[in-house]
């Protein structure tokens, strides 16, 4: 990038396109360093806070937190009722369908619905701005179709990165950002302001927090950006992603973090699952069986689902439910009811439940969901609903589900993570696959699982997990991918490096924190 106007500091090293020049402003690459160098050796500080950590319970030192009467602070209209929400990527024409699903907010994502090339990161930028100023429009170079917003569309909320994820293409004092920083500072800078002026606001979704002293980073940051703007402070409202183990025993702690900033928590079940794993990868006393035998109504699922509703309900603000990741099976009428009728069993179950919202990936579940929600939620919400009869322990928290572990479980956990990774490094992060709109958290899960039940020989279908079948398995479940996806598209594209990644971190001695670190290396080098 020219260095006409560029902060002393600041380095782009991403190719600058036609368009980016709107997103990269000296003002807003000045805006974003600040943050950076403000808060960066915080980042550093709650990551490391992370290593090693095994013990989980309730913490002690903020049990007052957690003993005491008090609520967040109160929400804007535009945010009472969030019945349905639907999220995805920020590519240009999934923004426009889903501001126009009929959903009640949008989730714009940086993180798991997304691979997190230079492009995407500063495109999604550029369509987010379009999107708040309504001139988003898009033509598909392939049929002619014009795409344009609704007269109502839904809020958005945006999802940055996690903590543990950097933009490598542009550096403040010769390291990168923090990804999260990045994605966040750009959106608010640009888009902050105008979307106040048009009655709604600046709102978050954010993730992979493991410690409420994240949520208090997060929060810091939220008070530096809404004063160097001369935004009032508690313009940003922002849903943490309950979906981490650790998280489940903080709940009152973030909301308390938050509290001028809070818009509610939110069950993010599949990398809740993936993180169980990961947090209790060697006690063998934590294997869980085929990921399709864990569901909502079972053990430690169960029992956060429980405390996320009554935690946020006393403290006056939404507890919203999980994903519903199925999409329409167009040439299969029967299985596609088959399918729809779990989604509908699903959001029957979190609606009764008490949860003030759903999360649904496909525009085609709108109406399903919103149904449910509308036939047991006539109100805008449920937060009258307090759950008094709640009363989770630690143990509960920490149930194991019980089950079975199959090969076809096994076989089906390398298909999918194979697949996700190999679209991921070819820039796509939401994928279809076997009827279901998979994002990060599903590879994570299964390459975490395959790493459990390869570290502990757990027993499957008979027989210990060994090695050896493990390979076997491998190479015929590669073949089945070529087969299904046809030659030209298997040998086209980036299979042999998501396969190897794949193997390599399903037995490594060690667990890998998160795949998208080690695949962020591969991500740009074709």
């Amino acid at each position: 990038m020219s260095a006409t106007g560029v902060p002393e500091g600041v380095t782009v090293t991403g190719q600058l396109r036609p368009g980016y020049e709107a997103v990269l402003t000296p003002g807003a690459l000045a805006f974003l360093a600040d943050l950076v160098r403000t808060f960066r050796p915080r980042v550093a500080e709650v990551l490391q806070r992370r290593v090693g950590r095994t013990g989980f319970d309730f913490l002690a030192e903020t049990a007052d937190v957690r003993a005491r009467d008090w609520t967040v602070a109160p929400l804007p209209k535009d945010l009472l009722d969030r019945r349905v929400e639907i999220t995805g990527p920020t590519e240009r024409k999934m923004v426009i369908n889903a501001l126009n699903s009929g959903a009640s907010v949008f989730m714009a994502d940086f993180e798991d619905a997304n691979s997190p090339t230079w492009d995407n990161q500063v495109q999604g930028q550029i369509n987010l701005a379009d999107a708040v100023r309504r001139t988003i429009t898009y033509v598909a170079p392939e049929t002619g179709k014009s795409y344009a917003l609704k007269d109502k569309v839904a809020v958005l909320f945006v999802r940055p990165r996690g903590w543990h994820l950097v933009e490598r293409h542009l550096t403040v004092d010769g390291q990168p950002v923090p990804g999260g920083l990045f994605d966040f500072g750009l959106f608010f800078f640009h888009n902050a302001r105008e979307q106040l002026a048009r009655g709604t606001g600046p709102y978050f979704y954010l993730p992979k927090m493991e410690s409420h002293l994240e949520a208090r980073l997060w929060n810091d940051v939220f008070v530096r950006a809404q004063d160097k703007l001369s935004v009032p402070r508690g313009s940003i409202k922002a849903t943490c992603l309950i979906e981490t183990l650790p998280a489940a025993f903080e709940m009152d702690e973030f909301l308390w973090e938050l509290r001028e900033h809070s818009a509610g928590l939110n069950c993010g079940r599949w990398d809740y699952i993936f993180s169980f794993i990961k947090k209790r990868a060697r006690d063998p006393a934590a294997v869980l069986p085929d990921r399709s035998q864990v569901t909502m109504d079972k053990g430690f699922l169960a029992a956060y689902v429980a405390l996320l509703i009554k935690t946020c309900h006393r403290r006056g603000v939404h507890a919203m439910g999980g994903m519903a990741a199925q999409i329409p099976i167009k040439d299969d009428p029967a299985a596609n009811e088959a399918s729809l009728e779990k989604v509908r069993a699903d959001k029957l179950r979190e609606v009764k439940a008490g949860h003030d919202g759903t999360w649904v990936a496909h525009p085609g579940l709108v109406p399903i969901a919103k149904q449910v929600f509308d036939a047991s939620m006539p109100a805008a919400n449920q937060l009258g609903v307090k759950r008094d009869d709640v009363a989770i322990t630690r143990d509960d928290l920490l149930r194991v589900p019980e089950g079975t572990r199959s090969d076809a479980g096994l076989r089906h956990n390398v298909r999918v993570g194979v697949q996700y990774i190999e679209a991921w490094l070819r820039g796509n992060g939401c994928v279809p696959l076997y009827n279901l709109m998979e994002d990060a958290a599903t590879a994570e899960i299964s390459r975490a699982q395959v790493w459990q039940w390869l570290h502990h020989r757990a027993m499957v279908d008979g027989a210990p997990l060994t090695r050896e079948h493990f390979d076997r398995v491998v190479v015929e479940e590669m073949q089945r991918v070529g087969r299904e996806v046809g030659d030209a598209k298997f040998s086209g594209g980036r299979f042999p490096e998501a396969r190897d990644l794949f193997v390599r971190l399903s037995t490594a001695p060690t667990f890998e924190e998160f795949l998208t670190v080690p695949a962020y290396d591969l991500l740009e080098t074709k």
